[in-house]
């Protein structure tokens, strides 16, 4: 696993080499792509050596100043530009405990939901609770060790929700941006680290798209699923952040279209109530510590 220092290097490297020049008023570069250091510092207003160094991982922590220059000077989208706060330590952190288990509120929150398919996530993508539709619709939570009670492993590496999604490599990119954040955000979670670097050297793919550091979250969408007994249908999927447990990630799905309600509906009417969460109480959350 990488370390802070060497992600802001990389990811100023990164951004850098994606600009195009031309919108700066400047004329193309034909041998190595993007803005030199040189432009970058200039547009910033810091010294050539300090963006060389930063670049270079070599160990410096730039003001808060700094870091909004930087952000100005790459035209940083709103994701990334938090990413780079995250990564420089210089936005406030939360002195929370780490969601391990489901706040019981938000477990009942869930249940009350059904019909609707709806889970609880905390940072790491652990599942933390889900409701008897939920667990028809991807995977029924209750029957795997705690340990892979993991968004982001089961898209991986569970054998049937690795066929699940017909977009597959959107909704691994998009996981993907959100466990890089979430690692930004707190870098001393060593539960986190571990969970990316296992998906980082027994997953090709997660290695891959891991390093194309994309850092956009997407907290809305639809994605289309193809259900080993409802077929293909396509499901609109919301996620929501507690203000009181902002550690933990409200998801609730809800049909696309008609064909995609009436698969649903006959999932629901399958859905066994013992599958889901007792209103109060939670499932653990991986198994694993913040």
């Amino acid at each position: 696993m990488t370390t802070p220092t060497a992600e802001l290097a990389a990811f100023l490297r990164t951004r850098r080499e994606r600009l195009d020049p031309r919108d700066f008023g400047l004329p193309p570069r034909r041998r190595t792509p993007g803005l030199r250091r040189e432009d970058v510092a200039e547009l910033a207003g810091i010294s050539v050596d300090y963006v060389v160094r930063l670049e270079q991982a070599r160990g410096l922590r730039p003001s808060a100043e700094v870091v909004e220059a930087l952000a100005g000077a790459l035209r940083l989208a709103p994701d990334e530009r938090a990413y780079l706060f995250d990564l420089t330590r210089q936005r406030p952190r939360s002195t929370d405990e780490l969601a391990t288990t489901a706040t019981p509120p938000l477990a009942r929150l869930v249940t009350d939901l059904s019909p609707l398919p709806a889970m609880l996530l905390n940072h790491r993508y652990d599942v933390l609770a889900w409701n008897p539709e939920m667990a028809r619709l991807l995977v029924d939570f209750g029957t795997l060790p705690p340990a892979r009670r993991n968004a982001m492993w089961l898209c991986l590496m569970h054998p049937r929700v690795r066929e699940f999604y017909l977009d597959r490599e959107t909704v691994v990119r998009e996981g993907i941006a959100h466990l890089r954040t979430a690692w930004a955000a707190h870098p001393d979670d060593r539960a986190l680290s571990g969970l990316i670097a296992e998906l980082t050297t027994g997953n090709a793919e997660f290695a891959r798209l891991w390093a194309e550091q994309d850092v956009k979250v997407n907290g809305r969408g639809r994605k289309v699923v193809r259900h080993p007994e409802a077929g293909v249908l396509t499901v609109q999927f919301e996620t929501l952040r507690p203000v009181q447990d902002p550690d933990q990630l409200l998801v609730i799905h809800r049909a696309a279209d008609e064909r995609s309600q009436a698969a649903l509906d006959r999932l629901t009417r399958a859905a066994a109530p013992a599958s889901g969460p007792i209103p109060g109480r939670s499932a653990a959350a991986g198994g694993r510590r913040p």
